[in-house]
């Protein structure tokens, strides 16, 4: 079934590195649709903490301009002949990935996420057609069916758009700890991700506790539903909250400056340290190794969600009434700008959503 699409599509994003805060509009030609390729018309779109560093050129600069965005709630405007899921008219969402290779033992075992040729809704690169890819500071997006959701009416566009890439991301580690009523949970570092984290894993029962530098953030923690705080700058924390968590998910943007050998004590033995964050490339985890032998205990990452753990997030979000703090930005230029501005010096609670596209985008 087709829909009226535009053969360009329009977007604001970055045209010079050097000089990210400065985005500009640009049209661009999407990639030829396959039978399975859905097109949607964006109704809004997250900005996510890896917006900024795509931007700033801190993850490469493979290609300009780009427009960024991968938190993108739109409507189904056309599907190919092949698309059996979704239909014109769907509301649906789109992640950070937008395709894999589908035939990897990877694809098959239901971890697309962690495909080889995992094809990133921005800074992706499509194979077949050399063309790379732009996210969802425009007006149209097109991709696989099978990385786009369908968005449970009780959740608000605004509210699903965060859940796409910063949802998932908080999500996906309290699945694979398997956290359930009574499971004593840590969240390191109160922000995008983090408070996310921390809802939903209230949501599933647990006793949360919150985790951050200093106890700026404590009264924050504490309306999100955290049961208990810790403040590593407090002399002695490792020794007196020893033995305290099952299970600790890191959502800092960073990990300089930090000592994980303490942190790591918080966990009883057989516990997980499950690492979420995305600094710069040039940024290093130290560990000493007795401490992980001495502790049994282990360290791990996560990277965003598969399809099937997207699905199951929203449903939990749509039963739970998962609603993430954000703030709403009317997408232009100098909105876009000043919202990377401000979240690059932490100035937001705790999550952009651009909207009003149809103002923007005529």
């Amino acid at each position: 079934m087709s829909g009226s699409v535009p053969e360009e599509f329009t977007a604001i994003g970055v045209h010079d590195f050097d000089k990210w805060l400065e985005p500009k509009e640009f049209t661009y030609k999407p990639r030829p649709p396959r039978p399975y390729d859905v097109d949607i018309k964006i109704e809004c779109c997250g900005i996510c903490g890896s917006d900024i560093h795509a931007a700033n050129g801190d993850w490469g600069r493979p290609y300009a301009p780009v427009a960024v965005g991968h938190e993108i709630i739109g409507e189904v405007v056309r599907v190919g002949d092949g698309v059996e899921k979704l239909r014109v008219g769907d509301r649906v969402g789109v992640g950070a990935q937008c395709d894999s290779c589908g035939e990897c033992i990877r694809c098959s075992n239901h971890h697309e996420n962690n495909c080889k040729k995992n094809v990133g809704t921005y800074f992706g690169l499509y194979e077949d057609v050399g063309l790379p890819t732009q996210g969802g500071y425009a007006n149209y997006f097109r991709a696989n069916e099978k990385f786009m959701f369908k968005i449970p009416d009780s959740l608000e566009s605004k509210y699903a758009a965060s859940l796409m890439c910063g949802g998932i991301t908080g999500f996906r580690p309290l699945m694979t700890a398997g956290v359930k009523k009574g499971t004593r949970v840590g969240v390191s570092g109160i922000g995008g991700i983090g408070h996310m984290s921390i809802l939903f894993a209230k949501a599933l029962g647990a006793e949360v506790t919150a985790i951050s530098r200093n106890h700026k953030k404590e009264e924050l923690a504490k309306q999100l539903g955290a049961d208990h705080y810790i403040a590593t700058s407090d002399e002695d924390f490792e020794v007196k909250n020893a033995d305290s968590l099952d299970v600790i998910v890191n959502t800092g943007s960073s990990l300089t400056g930090g000592n994980l050998d303490k942190v790591l004590q918080l966990l009883v033995p057989f516990g997980q340290f499950i690492s979420i964050t995305a600094p710069p490339l040039n940024e290093k985890m130290t560990i000493t190794p007795m401490v992980l032998l001495a502790n049994n205990v282990s360290v791990s990452g996560s990277a965003i969600g598969s399809p099937d753990d997207i699905e199951y997030m929203l449903k939990v979000a749509a039963e739970h009434d998962i609603k993430p703090w954000i703030e709403e930005v009317s997408i232009s230029e100098s909105n876009v700008s000043k919202a990377w501005k401000r979240m690059e010096d932490g100035d937001v609670k705790f999550r952009f959503v651009l909207t009003d596209y149809d103002a923007c985008f005529k």
